[in-house]
């Protein structure tokens, strides 16, 4: 049983389009089970979310998620972010690809996808590549982290 579960508010109506792009970009994911608001003529107090996902649980990578749309009440921002912690370089170039959608968000591994959601595509062993000054100096000055560099750098 997973002990937290975090819980993704789509402002914008496209939670169903954000899960399944977010269902091809993580191996080992799934859809579990959606439920969609009621339709407006029985119950007014949805008007306009006829159709839209009003729960919906998936797991990502083996990780359980929540997601609803919500409305454009909250959106998401770079206080909350997702760590990739990644094998190697390949498995960072990948998620970045997948991943960036933003580029003036980008830093020191961080990225935001296009539906705001920041992530943070760092290597497994981060705090090995970050001990010295010269480390972390070069880690400041990228944007996608640069496994080699970093070793370089010591």
């Amino acid at each position: 049983m997973d002990k937290i579960v975090p819980s993704l508010w789509f402002a914008d109506n496209n939670c169903d389009e954000a899960i399944h792009y977010y269902l091809n970009v993580f191996p080992n994911s799934s859809l579990d089970a959606v439920t969609y608001y009621p339709d407006e003529e029985l119950d007014t107090h949805f008007e306009g979310m006829t159709g839209k996902i009003l729960t919906a649980e998936f797991h990502l990578n083996g990780q359980k998620f929540l997601a609803l749309d919500g409305g454009p009440d909250f959106r998401f921002n770079e206080a909350i972010s997702f760590t990739l912690p990644c094998a190697d370089q390949a498995e960072i170039d990948y998620y970045w690809t997948k991943l960036s959608h933003v580029p003036e968000a980008e830093q020191c591994g961080w990225v935001k996808d296009r539906f705001g959601i920041s992530w943070q595509i760092v290597p497994q062993n981060m705090d090995e590549l970050t001990r010295t000054p010269a480390q972390i100096q070069a880690m400041m000055q990228m944007k996608k982290i640069d496994i080699a560099a970093l070793v370089a750098a010591k």
